[in-house]
C-alpha cells in the first residue's frame, strides 16, 4: 500500500444496518479503516453504528452472542460501538415494525465533531445524508463516500469522492456467492479474483476492465500507464461475460463485475475470465 505522511485527521461514521441490509455483510471494518486512512490520515473518530432488539436477544440465544461478539470485534478494531435500541411500534392494521434512531445520531455526531476532522467517511448508501453531507462540505470538510448495492444517486452525486465497496480490494470477500472456489492469490496477481468495470469496448466483441489493485492514496490517477496509478486493466472477450450481460451496454461504470485474472491470450498483460456480474449501481 502506498503511504503518504498526512496531518489529516479523519472521522469514520458507519450506518452498520445499512451496509449489511445492502451487500455488506461480511464487511471487513480493518479494511475499512485502512482504507479511511490511506494517505497516513489520523483516524480521530471511529463510529459504527448498530441496531439492537433486546426483545429478540431475551429469546435468542444465537442472536445475542451474536451481536455481542460482533460489537467486540469493532471494538478491538478501534470502533466506538453506538448501540441503539430497536423499538417496536404498531400500524394502524395491528402490524408490528421496528425503528431505531441511529441515523440522527450519526448525523449530529459527524456534524459536533466535525471540528477537529479535515475528513469525513460515511458508509452509508442512505439518501438521507445529503444535507449532512452538504453541511460537513460547508464547514469546509471532505466528504467520502462508501456504499455497496442500493446506493442514492443523490448520495453519490453530493460526495467529494463515492466509490463502491465492491471495488475496494479486500473490503468485500469475493466468492461471497459462492460461484466459485477462493483463490490463494492476493488480490490482483494472476489467479485471483478482483472486482471492478468495463471502462472501454470495442463493437469487435472485446474490452477492458479496470479495477483498483491496491489501497492508495493516489485514487484520482486512473490512466494505468502512469506508474504511479493504483489501478490496472485486464482485456476480456465478450464471450467471457455472463449470458445476463448485453455487450452494447458497455462500457459503463454503472456495473460492477468480478473477475480472475489470467494471462493474456494476446501476449503481454492479463486477461480476464470467468466474469460475473455483481451489481448494478
Amino acid at each position: 500500500m502506498s503511504i503518504k505522511n498526512s496531518n489529516f485527521k479523519v472521522g469514520v461514521y458507519v450506518d452498520v444496518a445499512n451496509i449489511y441490509n445492502n451487500g455488506g455483510q461480511r464487511m471487513q471494518y480493518d479494511v475499512l479503516r485502512e482504507f479511511a486512512c490511506r494517505d497516513g490520515a489520523e483516524p480521530v473518530r471511529l463510529n459504527a453504528y448498530v441496531t439492537y432488539d433486546t426483545a429478540r436477544a431475551e429469546r435468542d440465544e444465537d442472536y445475542r452472542r451474536g451481536s455481542s461478539s460482533f460489537h467486540s470485534a469493532l471494538r478491538d478494531l478501534g470502533y466506538k460501538v453506538i448501540v441503539k435500541e430497536i423499538r417496536w411500534y404498531e400500524d394502524e392494521s395491528g402490524k408490528l415494525y421496528g425503528k431505531a434512531n441511529a441515523d440522527l445520531d450519526l448525523a449530529v455526531d459527524a456534524l459536533l465533531q466535525s471540528e477537529n476532522l479535515d475528513r469525513v467517511l460515511i458508509a452509508s448508501g442512505d439518501g438521507d445524508f445529503v444535507q449532512v453531507v452538504r453541511a460537513l462540505q460547508n464547514k469546509g470538510l471532505r466528504v467520502e463516500i462508501i456504499a455497496i448495492e442500493n446506493v442514492a444517486s443523490r448520495l453519490k452525486q453530493e460526495a467529494d469522492m463515492f466509490i463502491s465497496g465492491y471495488l475496494i480490494p479486500n473490503l468485500i470477500p469475493v466468492n461471497s456467492r459462492g460461484k466459485y472456489e477462493p483463490s490463494s492469490s492476493e488480490w490482483g496477481e494472476l489467479g485471483s479474483r478482483v472486482r471492478g468495470w468495463c471502462y472501454w469496448h470495442s463493437e469487435q466483441g472485446y474490452g477492458f476492465m479496470r479495477f483498483l489493485k491496491t489501497i492508495s492514496p493516489d485514487l484520482w490517477i486512473t490512466d494505468t500507464r502512469n506508474p504511479e496509478s493504483p489501478y490496472m486493466t485486464a482485456f476480456f472477450h465478450d464471450s467471457n461475460l455472463p449470458p445476463s450481460v448485453n455487450p452494447q451496454m458497455l462500457p459503463s461504470r454503472n456495473h460492477f463485475f468480478e473477475f480472475e485474472l489470467a494471462k493474456s491470450d494476446r501476449g503481454a498483460g492479463i486477461q480476464a475470465v470467468e466474469i460475473d456480474l455483481v451489481s448494478r449501481s
